[in-house]
């Protein structure tokens, strides 16, 4: 016999072997029809599966939010089977479960296309109207194979032969259509429902290898609800509205080109607001942090010390100097190995050194605007979000081992302060413990780990239960654990951007130390923090949460004067030389266009005010105002309109300083 633990906490006995449909079903008929699936031991299995020991055991339904990624696997299986019913010659690949969807990849000699998925999706919904039940069965690897060439599957042999010698090959029917996969699935196919749709096709290299096939991936998504499904469709609709690289061409902010993969080039307006940028974390820094700049490029004996080349080296840009690649038989050229820093944190190490510290000088809190390059896949580079090279609002905190949790929890309370100043109030924090890789001790881990755990505890009670707090197990950095910090967007997109991160090991490689209240040099600890990150992504994250409307101090131009006739033209000029002295961004337009034409455009470059000006305005020194998303007009004084925009465009930080 085996135990049982309900979520009830009620302990069973069941003979050994017996399956989860079998209990459900001597519970109550209804919940057995409920039931796709069961956890043992919170691991999500086959309900048919027979259970062989002690456990506690879940019934999953399909609003269980763990179902939600069987919906979408057995969505994917139903795919696959659609379009080998569609079109037999196909080859079915892999199909794996991705955030917010599924793909499946087809090896067939016309490519799929958006205008196949009518079809499919039709097909999609008769089989999971047949209701047909999910089987397993395991097959010896000889079995699995020649079922799989009989068909002409030869990319599911090649799959059956890469799976480890250890585990079962399990094959899944739904019907009479049979498929190679690790499972588990619900119940039966009807379970997948039809709030699914098919989102997009790509290419895609067998294995990601350019030597192999190329294939046709199909995305899809499915929710166990057609308004979820409805939601996320009008998400993804409203994204592209947002899209930062859309609103980055029509706002003139930036672009990017090949001779510069993955690195920005800045327009006047898009630098104007990473400056803007700079500027206010300069200004909330500047009580508690000393701002430091490090080279840039360093040797690589210091990245061999601090463990990155080890550990991260694939991720760095390694450099030489030109004369050594021009000059390669110059024995005394300069041969020496450099690498453009992809961190911070080496660099700070040194300034921190340089110099003997006492306990009495802790902590020290270091801060730099760090540009840093590190290498991502050319595939993976997205616009401002996915870069390699980046500027950090990257800052470190040398302190004692007692200052560390009121360290920790000080930079929390200047990061909640920052994200609500860009209208940020959802927030989650989540602690990431020691990884399988990394440096350091046991006892270290142990020590930093229980100081942020009882950081986080403390950081969830002073929200009063706002800001969501959890555990990312083995997610932390290879030299500590750390916090990381998500905010929620305008349209409910999580986007992942401050870290805290606890390092006793760096300064230990580098021999930092401090004498302490004994006399003894002593080591401190290192807190490495980052409240936006990279500052680039973080624009990019407000263009896309603001759609390109901006708050009036951040706004790269915040005012154009539009004359409706040249004869406005000088008036123009003054009412733009008066917006100057109050400190406005602001530009006159006096092109010899149509003031709705001008309107137009300023409205799609996300200008936040325009001032139209005549010669009735000329005469009586108003202006008549146009904001950003409103049809109205408002004449007013022209004094008394630069004085509104003027209190407006003041920053929220110098806002609060003021006590305005």
């Amino acid at each position: 016999m085996i135990t049982l633990v309900f979520p009830d906490g009620a302990a069973r006995q069941f003979p050994q072997n017996i399956t989860g449909a079998a209990i459900a079903g001597g519970i109550s008929p209804s919940l057995l029809k409920r039931t796709v699936a069961m956890a043992l031991d919170g691991v999500v299995v086959d309900l048919a599966d027979p259970i062989p020991a002690d456990a506690k055991i879940e019934f999953l339904t399909r609003d269980d939010p763990r179902a939600l990624e069987l919906i979408r696997h057995d969505c994917a299986h139903v795919l696959a089977e659609a379009v080998q019913a569609l079109w037999p010659t196909t080859q079915v690949t892999i199909g794996p479960v991705i955030e917010n969807g599924f793909y499946y990849d087809f090896y067939r000699d016309q490519p799929f296309t958006p205008e196949d998925f009518a079809a499919i999706e039709k097909k999609m919904r008769e089989i999971i109207g047949k209701d047909a039940p999910f089987t397993k069965t395991l097959k010896t690897r000889e079995e699995a194979k020649d079922f799989f060439r009989a068909k002409g599957e030869n990319f599911k042999v090649e799959l059956v032969d890469a799976i480890p010698g250890n585990e079962d090959i399990k094959f899944y029917a739904q019907g009479a259509w049979t498929d190679l996969c690790r499972g588990p699935h619900m119940t039966s196919v009807g379970k997948v429902g039809t709030a699914f749709k098919l989102m997009k096709v790509a290419g895609a290299y067998w294995r990601g290898d350019s030597n192999n096939p190329m294939l046709t991936r199909i995305y899809g998504t499915a929710f166990a609800k057609q308004e979820d499904l409805d939601a996320y469709l009008l998400q993804i609709e409203e994204a592209e509205k947002r899209d930062h690289r859309k609103l980055g061409r029509e706002m003139d902010l930036f672009h990017f080109q090949d001779e510069g993969p993955g690195t920005v080039f800045w327009h006047s307006k898009g630098w104007t607001m990473f400056q803007q940028l700079i500027a206010y974390m300069r200004r909330r820094l500047r009580r508690d942090y000393e701002e430091v700049n490090a080279p840039q490029v360093l040797d690589k004996s210091l990245w061999e010390t601090s463990g990155h080349w080890e550990w991260y080296q694939e991720g760095m840009f390694a450099v030489k100097s030109a004369h050594a690649f021009v000059h390669p038989e110059d024995k005394e050229a300069d041969q020496r190995v450099f690498a453009l820093k992809p961190m911070n944190c080496p660099g700070h190490v040194q300034i921190f050194k340089h110099g003997l510290k006492s306990y009495r000088d802790l902590p020290i809190r270091l801060a730099e605007f760090g540009a840093v390059h590190r290498y991502e896949p050319s595939g993976a580079l997205h616009g401002l979000m996915r870069v390699r090279g980046f500027t950090q609002d990257d800052a470190h905190v040398f302190c004692t081992d007692a200052q560390m949790e009121a360290e920790c929890l000080r930079i929390n309370e200047l990061m909640l302060s920052v994200y609500a100043d860009f209208g940020f109030d959802s927030l989650v924090v989540k602690l990431s413990t020691r990884p399988e890789k990394r440096v350091g001790t046991d006892a270290l881990w142990d020590r930093a780990e229980a100081v942020m755990k009882d950081v986080l505890d403390k950081i969830a009670a002073r929200s009063g239960g706002k800001i969501k707090t959890g555990i990312n197990p083995g997610e932390g950095a290879f030299y500590g654990p750390k916090f990381e910090y998500t905010l929620r967007d305008a349209i409910g997109r999580d986007w992942q951007c401050g870290t805290t991160q606890v390092d006793f090991n760096l300064p230990e490689r580098f021999g930092a130390f401090y004498i302490g209240a004994d006399g003894e040099k002593t080591q401190p600890v290192m807190i490495h923090r980052a409240i936006v990150g990279s500052l680039e992504r973080f624009l990019g994250i407000l263009i896309e949460s603001y759609a390109g409307h901006f708050p009036l101090w951040l706004a790269p131009e915040q005012l154009v004067v539009c004359p409706i006739t040249s004869e406005a033209d000088d008036y123009a000029h003054q009412v733009t030389e008066a917006a100057f002295s109050a400190g406005l961004r602001a530009r006159a337009d006096v092109r010899n266009e149509k003031i709705s034409y001008k309107v137009r455009e300023h409205s799609l470059a996300k200008v936040p005010v325009i001032f139209a000006v005549g010669k009735r305005e000329a005469e009586e020194k108003t202006v008549t105002i146009r904001r950003l998303g409103s049809q109205a007009q408002v004449t007013m004084p022209l004094a008394e309109a630069l004085a509104a925009l003027e209190a407006e465009a003041v920053p929220p930080d110098v806002k609060r300083a003021k006590g305005l």
